[in-house]
């Protein structure tokens, strides 16, 4: 038996493919979870995924943030990942703190960026070593993260900050370990083919925190 992983799909979405593949490849039973369904309970996982969801009217995950299976997250008791637009999300709906912001050059930025682990001992980094180099890309127009007052602690950081974040803050998690926000994509560093495999290592992780 396998821990159960669940994609949230939003009007939008766009990488919710990629990361059912990547979470299906580390050893997930993985099922795509629309976003009006809050039949979320048997999940060891939800991952929001990255992409324009609402087709990123008002602000990047304004919208996202109300639907009903945001909602059921403030309940959710296991692991919960927003990746890119899925972070945006995340913050817009306060189950972490902080704003992603507007890249400082103004432009879309998609390319691939060095990030460091800042944090190794956390349920999405512990088979990483602190320090560690990895090689993960981004894609987004709003990425830069400002510091809200809620606890966190900073999981990864760029080494050359490419759109402005506070700290070179690349990625964050709640002060309880549960809810994590990455900006870079792990799902597309998941294969060799695709030029890394670093961001396996981060769903690698959460199965190893589940003790499977």
């Amino acid at each position: 038996m396998k821990p159960k992983a669940g994609v949230v799909v939003f009007p939008g979405s766009n990488c919710d493919r990629d990361t059912y593949w990547a979470l299906e490849k580390a050893g997930f039973d993985v099922r795509y979870v629309w976003y009006k369904d809050t039949d979320i309970w048997d999940l060891h996982l939800i991952v929001l995924p990255g992409g324009f969801s609402y087709g990123d009217y008002l602000r990047p995950g304004v919208l996202a943030s109300f639907s009903p299976v945001v909602r059921a997250l403030w309940d959710f008791k296991g692991y919960v990942m927003g990746i890119c637009n899925g972070f945006q999300i995340l913050t817009e709906a306060g189950l972490l703190p902080g704003a992603l912001t507007r890249n400082i050059n103004g432009k879309f930025i998609c390319e691939w960026q060095t990030v460091l682990v800042e944090n190794s001992d956390t349920p999405f980094t512990n088979l990483f070593k602190k320090g560690q180099k990895l090689m993960i890309p981004i894609a987004h127009s709003d990425g830069r993260y400002i510091k809200g007052n809620g606890d966190f602690s900073v999981v990864f950081r760029y080494e050359e900050n490419p759109n402005g974040s506070e700290d070179s803050i690349a990625g964050i998690i709640s002060a309880d370990g549960r809810i994590f926000g990455t900006m870079p994509h792990p799902e597309r560093a998941s294969d060799r083919i695709l030029g890394s495999e670093d961001g396996l290592g981060v769903f690698l992780s959460v199965l190893n925190a589940l003790k499977w």
